[in-house]
């Protein structure tokens, strides 16, 4: 990662040099000239970062580049606010404070998707497991945006009046890092945010779209693991065991029935039995199996049903199964929904529709990934998160018409379209920031 830390740094005065420039003629330059002046740069470190990825909880190198990289800019940078999370502040006088939001770690994956910058990165997960490393879901392309916004915003200071607080978090993809950040001061040792943005790449969407949604974008999560208990024995000798992993397997099957037969037809909701772990050889019953589950929802009150139900079946197979105990049922490495301000986003997304035309910002559905970008609108902050388009137009068009399903995130094979991809990331946090710092304003806005 050193050679990527020693290359961002001469580069920044660089990038700073050419938006000064471009708002040197007696007016502010538009926002796609003011992007194009930092995309080189931002593209270079893209695929630097992309080829250096570094595992949740793990990003101590990742972190370190964006910290030199926000000091060499000139922002006050704290490091290890939650472990290996960063907090870059610029105050440019009198307004609201807004925080922008990057996440920092990759995904166990090994990456095969042929690119002349691919990982080649394996390491030891929190398991002792090799694994592959893999930006696969698009945190390197956030980062890259993330310094560019940075540079921009900090060349053109009398385009804005506030607080920018920029928040580099460790783990996003176990949902543990944002939470981290906030028990370790991030909004009590910092300026306390009016709002807080964030954008994400979008597998579904081609690439330039920016897309916004009021209210729940995406699902709650709830991670729960299920130990179920029998009593061991020979495989040729079942009738003198009780067998865990029948009640195991029928459990899953029961488990189903949720989604199909207890939920609205018109509520989101996804029961999925991630793993089963039960026996070492083929002739002995083991003493007990274990299942793992991925429970999402879009509401508290779908969530209460399914966290209820699934406690009820599960407990049931087990008595309807013999077996000796009740099973433990732990519930772990959760998030809430990820809800959008309904007020900041109808100001931003009004703001970017007026910008850049209805065509390239739109509504957009929920989906059922979880973010733990949520844990701020728990902590009272207001949240908005854009979603950004990152499939090749021309792709996702074949595509659609031939029924083909392309690489979508943590995929080996995913790959967002480069250039229009991470110019509309740039230019959605750009003109979101302006348009809630704007000049003039008061400490809260508007």
């Amino acid at each position: 990662m050193m050679p990527l830390l020693r290359r961002l740094v001469p580069l920044t005065a660089v990038a700073l040099g050419a938006v000064s420039i471009a708002g040197a003629q007696g007016r502010p330059a538009g926002i796609a000239a003011e992007v194009d002046a930092v995309y080189a740069q931002a593209d270079s470190f893209y695929q630097d970062l992309h080829r250096q990825p570094e595992l949740s909880g793990h990003e101590e190198k990742t972190a370190a580049t964006l910290a030199a990289g926000l000091k060499a800019l000139g922002y006050e940078v704290t490091t290890g606010v939650g472990r290996t999370g960063i907090v870059g502040v610029l105050k440019n006088g009198a307004g609201p404070v807004v925080l922008l939001r990057t996440e920092l770690d990759a995904l166990p994956v090994e990456e095969k998707t042929g690119l002349d910058y691919a990982s080649t990165a394996r390491t030891k997960d929190d398991n002792g497991v090799d694994v592959g490393v893999m930006h696969a879901c698009g945190h390197d392309l956030h980062m890259a945006a993330w310094m560019a916004t940075a540079r921009i915003m900090i060349g053109t200071r009398d385009r804005w009046a506030g607080t920018l607080v920029l928040m580099g978090q460790p783990a996003e993809e176990t949902l543990r890092g944002a939470q981290w950040m906030i028990e370790a001061g991030l909004l009590t040792r910092f300026p306390k945010p009016d709002a807080a943005l964030a954008v994400h790449d979008d597998a579904r969407y081609p690439a330039g779209l920016i897309g916004y949604r009021a209210g729940p974008v995406l699902s709650n999560s709830d991670t729960i693991r299920v130990t179920i208990f029998g009593a061991g024995g020979h495989g040729a000798r079942p009738e003198a065991t009780i067998d865990p992993v029948v009640i195991a397997a029928r459990t899953v099957l029961a488990l189903q029935t949720i989604v199909s037969r207890e939920v609205s037809p018109f509520d989101a909701a996804v029961i999925t039995v991630g793993t089963i772990h039960a026996g070492t050889k083929a002739n002995i019953i083991p003493a007990e199996a274990r299942i793992e589950l991925s429970v999402r929802s879009l509401t508290e009150k779908v969530r209460a049903h399914l966290l209820s139900a699934i406690d009820r079946i599960v407990k049931a197979e087990a008595i309807a199964g013999r077996s000796p105990r009740e099973p433990i049922i732990d519930r772990f490495d959760g998030a809430d929904a990820l809800v959008n301000d309904p007020a900041l986003t109808e100001r931003v997304s009004s703001a970017l529709r007026r910008a850049l035309g209805p065509e390239r910002v739109k509504e957009i559905e929920p989906e059922m990934p979880s973010e733990d970008f949520s844990r701020l609108r728990g902590a009272g902050v207001p949240t908005l998160a854009l979603r950004i388009g990152a499939v090749e137009p021309a792709a996702l068009a074949a595509a659609e018409k031939s029924g083909d399903t392309l690489p979508g995130l943590h995929s080996p094979l995913f790959a967002p379209e480069r250039e229009l991809t991470l110019k509309a990331a740039i230019t959605a946090e750009v003109l979101s920031l302006r348009e809630l710092m704007p000049v003039g304003a008061g400490p809260t806005g508007r």
